[in-house]
This record gives structure tokens, sequence and C-alpha cells, in this order.
């Protein structure tokens, strides 16, 4: 089977934010300890972690009326198709802690989108690739130019150092946190 490279976003902004997004990222890329059907073999060998970016305290997007985010990127390969991904993803949201809430965009203890699969362009009702808004968000593509600012997005046909130079960091306040 084929070996896919899939970008991810990582956010939290309710409780331990920053151990939040580490912990998501621990439990996709080391996934022995979920149940089977959801995790993998020991040392989650079907999801392999290849970059990181920094993380970022960022003001919230949209729904403005909440904390700031923790934001990172990091980069897998991995043998899932788009959708076991997804599955795997929203459970590992939902072992965190994150439960469904009503406002679109609101507070969250975690929350890990596909950004960019392979070049894969995809668009079902609970799954668009690229992620539809990533283009525009600085707390996105500040991190993702961290590991590939050269990276081109597959609609757009831009690199991804390119859009961020296009966004207003003034509107999108994003501070490196030195851990």
């Amino acid at each position: 089977m084929e070996l896919h490279t899939v970008y991810i976003s990582a956010g939290s902004n309710l409780g331990q934010r920053l151990k939040n997004c580490r912990k998501g990222i621990d439990m996709l890329t080391h996934t022995s300890g979920l149940d089977s059907g959801v995790g993998s073999g020991p040392g989650g060998a079907d999801v392999i972690l290849t970059a990181q970016s920094s993380f970022y305290r960022t003001a919230p997007v949209d729904f403005t009326d909440q904390d700031w985010f923790v934001n990172a990127v990091f980069a897998i390969r991995t043998r899932l198709s788009p959708q076991a991904l997804l599955i795997r993803l929203k459970e590992i949201q939902r072992r965190v802690g994150r439960k469904k809430s009503k406002i679109r965009f609101g507070p969250r203890v975690l929350d890990l989108d596909i950004l960019l699969f392979d070049d894969l362009i995809i668009s079902l009702p609970d799954l668009v690739i690229p992620h539809p808004r990533m283009h525009k968000r600085r707390f996105v593509l500040l991190p993702i130019c961290d590991i590939n600012p050269h990276l081109v997005h597959p609609i757009l046909k831009r690199e991804m150092g390119d859009l961020l130079g296009r966004l207003n960091e003034n509107e999108q306040p994003v501070t490196l946190i030195d851990d």
C-alpha cells in the first residue's frame, strides 16, 4: 500500500492548551494505547511523524469572543485513507475531551484538521481537502511554513510562503511559544 504525506493542524483553547495539542499529536503518532480498530500496532506504525512546527499562541478567528488558541502543524506519512484518518482524528479529539459544540469555530479542547493529503482534492460532506480556509489562516500558514514554505496548495497553485505573505499579520496576531 502507498504511503501518503499528510499535513495536519492541531489547536486548543480550553484547559491545558499546549498539553492538549501535544497529546493529540502523540496519540496519533504513537497509537498503541488506543483500542483496536482505532489504533495500529505497537508504536503507531501506520502513522509516522515526519515534521512538526513550533507552537504558536494565536488570536481566535471568526468567533472572536473566546480565549486565544495554541496551534501547530505537523506532517505524517501514513497508509490510511483520508476517511480512515479522519475517523482516527475524531476519536482522538473525543478521547482528549472534545464535545460537540453549538458554536461554529467556538472553544475546543482539541481540534485536529487535515490540511493537505498528498495533492488530493476531495469534497465530501464531512471531509474537504485541502482544508477550505487554510489559505486565509495565519495560524495555519505560519506553522506550515516552519515545515515547508515551498509546499504548493493543490488548488491555488501557490506556495505556502506566498500565501502567508498575502495575509495582514495585524488582523490575525500570532506569537511564538518558547517551550
